[in-house]
């Protein structure tokens, strides 16, 4: 796809990987509708890219929540009359698998899985309906492993996996010129760590069980030492514009992770105790 003159929805729009992505596909003359639940840091992100001439308009939203999703597609609609590519990029953290409250792990699968099953739903039959578009999800290599102290996140990334695998092959069987990308990351230098601050308050108190700052430090080392996310938007470019289904920015390291896993399913150690073992040598 040629993004030139094209409309691309983006949720978590204002700030991390979906705001360097619509810093892309803005140089690339895309127009844009950003999605975001943080209403300041979206009219910030929207000013600034309307200052570097972008045509851009910003939707406050919760991506959990389908008629927001919704508001967002007839924004495009309304505003640059089409939608070409969704981005279902809205992401939070949080939670380990063992003792971690039902209620964080509604909010985490809420927002990274109903988030895009509700994109995929808005945007899907208008793309088929006109014989083109592009659907991003993003996922994570956290779909890909599962990592001690990351139950929830990884829960909801191995089914956007999933379900964009089966999005692929439905796609494919109608012949419509509609295609999916899978975006599965490594650490990115975004906010993800914080993801508190958009915490529905009745589960704030949650945030005070030691286990849960002893994993926020951990995750917050991590991602500051990740890849800055203007990365990651050139690798969701070129998948948009040369079709490819996975968006590896750590191809190494997936694919690593992915021939570990099938030793492991044939008897041997667990993908995490190879890579310690590894790290430790």
């Amino acid at each position: 796809m040629d993004l030139r003159g094209k409309t691309a929805v983006i949720t978590g729009g204002a700030s991390g990987i979906g705001l360097a992505t619509a810093k892309k596909f803005a140089a690339s003359g895309a127009n844009l509708v950003l999605g975001d639940i943080e209403d300041a840091p979206l009219a910030v992100a929207v000013a600034e890219l309307r200052a570097d001439g972008a045509k851009v308009v910003g939707v406050q939203g919760d991506v959990a929540l389908e008629a927001d999703v919704i508001a967002m597609r007839e924004a495009a609609l309304a505003e640059f009359g089409a939608a070409h590519v969704v981005f279902n990029n809205a992401g939070v953290a949080g939670g380990l698998t063992i003792g971690t409250p039902k209620k964080i792990w509604d909010w985490v699968l809420s927002v990274n899985l109903d988030g895009v099953i509700n994109g995929v739903n808005a945007f899907v039959p208008l793309f088929l309906e006109q014989n083109e578009g592009h659907v991003i999800n993003t996922a994570s290599e956290a779909g890909l492993v599962g990592v001690a102290g990351m139950g929830p996140y990884c829960a909801s990334k191995f089914a956007v996996v999933g379900l964009s695998e089966s999005l692929f092959h439905e796609l494919a069987m109608t012949g419509k010129n509609v295609n999916v990308s899978v975006l599965c990351p490594n650490f990115v230098r975004t906010r993800i760590h914080e993801s508190e601050r958009n915490m529905p308050s009745e589960l704030v108190s949650y945030n005070e069980n030691p286990m849960a700052e002893v994993a926020r430090r951990i995750a917050k080392d991590a991602v500051n030492s990740g890849i800055d996310p203007a990365d990651v938007a050139r690798a969701v470019e070129d998948a948009v514009v040369n079709n490819r289904f996975w968006i590896l920015t750590h191809e190494h390291s997936a694919l690593r992770i992915t021939e570990l896993r099938l030793e492991w399913m044939r008897g041997g150690p667990s993908p995490m105790a190879t890579l310690w073992s590894a790290s430790e040598s």
